[in-house]
């Protein structure tokens, strides 16, 4: 029995404020997922107003909030997000994740929710 296809390819902007970590922590989803999900990291934003002109330029299919952003800033730039591209999917990570249980425990979060995200219509 072949193996299907991975699906996608689905483009993500990363909202984070420590971009490094962001590019890091995310191509170790993607390697995880890869067999399952084709995942393109297009970007970064660093703050909440790179989110309108990254996503203009981009036109992501997902964007994800990085756990420093509270979920009423989380909230602000997902309504900046759907502005743009209204069939976006967006997820924020637990506020406090990265700080309470390490990298480990994000990439451990992502790979258990993201399937879920990408999967719903």
């Amino acid at each position: 029995m072949a193996d299907a296809q991975p699906r996608g390819p689905y483009r993500l902007v990363t909202v984070n404020t420590a971009p490094e970590r962001a590019k890091r922590l995310i191509g170790r989803l993607i390697e995880a997922l890869k067999d399952h999900y084709t995942i393109i990291h297009v970007d970064n934003c660093e703050t909440i107003e790179e989110v309108e002109p990254k996503v203009t330029e981009h036109q992501p299919d997902v964007l994800f909030c990085a756990s420093m952003w509270t979920a009423e800033q989380s909230a602000v730039i997902f309504e900046t997000a759907r502005k743009i591209r209204p069939g976006i999917k967006t997820h924020a990570i637990p506020y406090g994740l990265q700080v309470e249980r390490g990298p480990d425990a994000i990439v451990e979060y992502l790979v258990e929710n993201v399937p879920k995200l990408l999967d719903a219509e």
